[in-house]
């Protein structure tokens, strides 16, 4: 079971964005994770006519090592670790 899942708010704790939330929007395979609004990136866009894009600069979010994200505690205001346990029902869940 993975720690993070797509819509948990989380806070960066390491690297240029250091300090801003965001909420997830892709959990990937190799351990990255995709966050609103965090570690944007200018990428030049060619235009293509076959699709009718026009070309130019867009911003746009870059995966970020888990490793460097936690989940935020909007109660708290701050960074939580997050454990596993066994709910009720025999199911595990999420603990913070």
């Amino acid at each position: 079971m993975n720690k993070l899942k797509k819509g948990d708010s989380v806070i960066v704790i390491a690297g240029k964005d250091k300090g801003k939330k965001g909420e997830v929007i892709k959990v990937m395979d190799n351990g990255k994770v995709l966050i609103t609004d965090v570690n944007l990136v200018k990428k030049h866009v060619k235009p293509n006519p076959n699709k009718e894009e026009t070309g130019g600069i867009i911003e746009r979010e870059m995966p970020l090592d888990a490793s460097n994200i936690m989940i935020y505690n909007p109660i708290s205001k701050k960074a939580d670790k997050v454990g596993f346990k066994f709910l009720e029902n025999g199911k595990k869940g999420k603990s913070i």
